[in-house]
């Protein structure tokens, strides 16, 4: 997984600049999955975190090219099972769009909102409304949101 993480931005950035450089017909499955599997293995080494640091230069100093290899490196992140954060891990219910209504959600960070009366916790909570990576984010008290075991 950490190979298919570090390797997400990357693919994304030369996929958009270049034209997809095919494989040999038929074998294209095996060695991409052969491909992520040992640019994990490498990348979890100190040599294969000092290349890929390397390598992020250079990126970021072109100025196209750093858009989007930032802009998917924020979306591999947020999926990534190595980060640190919650974002993505606990599901949600909340009631939407009316009363007896309620959608699935996935939380992805909470804050804290300062009133003049108090202080109010609010969750982040992205619903996902349709089979692209689309949806919609709402703010919700924290109290309001129904947690499931799943």
């Amino acid at each position: 997984m950490t190979g298919f993480v570090i390797l997400l931005p990357i693919a994304i950035t030369f996929y958009v600049t270049w034209d997809f450089v095919c494989f040999v017909d038929g074998l294209r499955f095996v060695t991409s999955i052969t491909f992520i599997f040992l640019i994990g293995v490498f990348m979890s080494s100190w040599w294969g975190a000092s290349v890929l640091i390397l390598g992020e230069w250079f990126l970021k100093k072109m100025s196209i090219m750093s858009y989007i290899y930032s802009a998917s490196k924020q979306i591999s992140g947020a999926i990534s099972p190595d980060q640190d954060s919650n974002a993505f891990k606990e599901v949600a219910i909340l009631r939407h769009p009316c009363v007896g209504e309620y959608a699935f959600g996935f939380i992805t960070s909470t804050v804290v909102l300062q009133k003049s009366f108090g202080e109010e916790e609010l969750s982040c909570v992205y619903v996902p409304t349709n089979h692209l990576y689309l949806g919609d984010i709402f703010l919700i008290s924290s109290k309001d949101i129904l947690r499931p075991n799943l």
